[in-house]
């Protein structure tokens, strides 16, 4: 079991660093933000502006390949980054409808999302109990 907790804390940190090197890697270029620049009625955006479908896509890509690499097969991986980039935007969403300014942190709600969707999932494929999740 503790091969099987290692690879998935892998998966997330592959799934939550990818975005981040992309932009490192790419800076401006490809950055379409996923709400397309829609502010809402408060004027605040949905999402924050550093959440790009260039980093959807590094996420998933980065991920599928590594659960490949790890023999737990590629739709693992893109479950794996699909579910911590939805953890993402959701915390994304909520600190904007809490007004907090753009690339603020705020402990537990930048890492409990992304991390909790995909392990919520991982639940049945790896017989994870609620103590593994948690």
């Amino acid at each position: 079991m503790l091969t099987t907790y290692l690879q998935l804390t892998l998966l997330l940190l592959v799934a939550n660093g990818a975005p981040l090197l992309a932009g490192r890697l790419f800076g401006e270029r490809g950055a379409l933000r996923v709400d397309f620049g829609l502010d809402l009625p408060d004027g605040q955006p949905l999402f924050g502006a550093s959440c790009t479908w260039r980093g959807v896509v590094a996420a998933v890509s980065a991920s599928a390949a590594t659960a490949w690499l790890l023999g737990l097969g590629v739709s693992t991986g893109i479950a794996i980054g699909t579910l911590a980039m939805a953890g993402d935007l959701a915390s994304s969403l909520l600190k904007r409808r809490l007004q907090m300014p753009a690339g603020s942190m705020a402990f537990g709600l930048d890492q409990i999302p992304e991390a909790l969707f995909p392990l919520l999932w991982a639940r049945g494929p790896f017989a994870l109990g609620w103590g593994d999740v948690a």
